[in-house]
């Protein structure tokens, strides 16, 4: 199955699709040189959608974030537009199965939250999933962290429960291995990791979607087994036509349904 991971960053939500059984396409606007999978250099909003079995976007969260508020006194809140809404519509028209992931406070319908401590990692980065395919999550467990981790910004003096991912790497005890051991992320530079999702958080939705997918794959062969083999129809050799009656279709016994 193929997906189309829309404003893809450096690849955290493609890896976990990736894990999950896709094959991956990522588009982004900016050139993503650690972009693991297949990579086209585009405007996600203009991206063509079809051929795809699934479509994935993570438009600008700026807007959304503790930050919103500073981007606007600093006269930089454009730099980052709010792209959900337009997202939704154009997803929505194209009838394609989508997931749009964004911050909490973003104004996503019927959505899903996702935490680190669901996966075992050692970043809290709560994130919300909406889609048009039902998706299910688990509960937070904060309390499986402890504070053992080096402290979230250059002005904590104490210890963490989780990692920070985010700012200028200038936190204090700041290391990148750390960083990318607490996102389940190997392969992008610091910039990456303030922007990306954990790999566990996509790999759980696509192995929903996968699920959901066959589900209804499986749901179109039955009825169109049934479409072949109406009981109103002639289905063979001898067959009643509008009898009421089961026929034989075959030598093996086996008969069609019959009203």
């Amino acid at each position: 199955m193929r997906i189309l991971d829309l404003f893809c960053g450096a690849g955290g939500a493609g890896m976990g699709y990736h894990m999950a059984g896709f094959t991956v396409v990522g588009v982004d606007l900016v050139p993503q040189p650690d972009y693991p999978f297949e990579f086209h250099l585009g405007d996600a909003m203009e991206w063509p959608l079809d051929g795809y079995d699934v479509i994935h976007a993570s438009p600008p969260c700026q807007a959304y974030t503790r930050m919103g508020g500073l981007l606007r006194s600093m006269g930089t809140a454009g730099d980052y537009p709010d792209l959900i809404a337009a997202t939704r519509a154009r997803l929505v028209a194209g009838g394609t199965p989508y997931v749009i992931e964004n911050v909490e406070g973003s104004p996503l319908v019927r959505a899903v939250r996702l935490c680190g401590s669901m996966f075992g990692l050692q970043v809290q980065r709560h994130r919300l999933f909406a889609s048009n395919v039902m998706l299910m999550a688990p509960c937070c467990n904060h309390g499986v962290w402890r504070k053992d981790k080096p402290g979230l910004h250059r002005h904590q003096s104490g210890r963490s429960r989780v990692v920070g991912c985010y700012g200028n790497s200038r936190g204090v005890g700041d290391n990148l291995d750390v960083r990318r051991a607490a996102m389940g992320i190997d392969w992008m530079g610091w910039r990456g990791l303030t922007q990306a999702i954990p790999p566990a958080y996509t790999e759980y939705i696509g192995r929903q979607l996968i699920a959901a997918l066959y589900s209804e794959r499986r749901k179109g062969q039955i009825n169109a087994a049934y479409r072949v083999f109406r009981p109103d129809r002639p289905q063979g050799p001898g067959a009643r036509s509008q009898s009421g009656d089961a026929h034989q279709v075959g030598g093996n016994g086996r008969h069609a349904l019959h009203r």
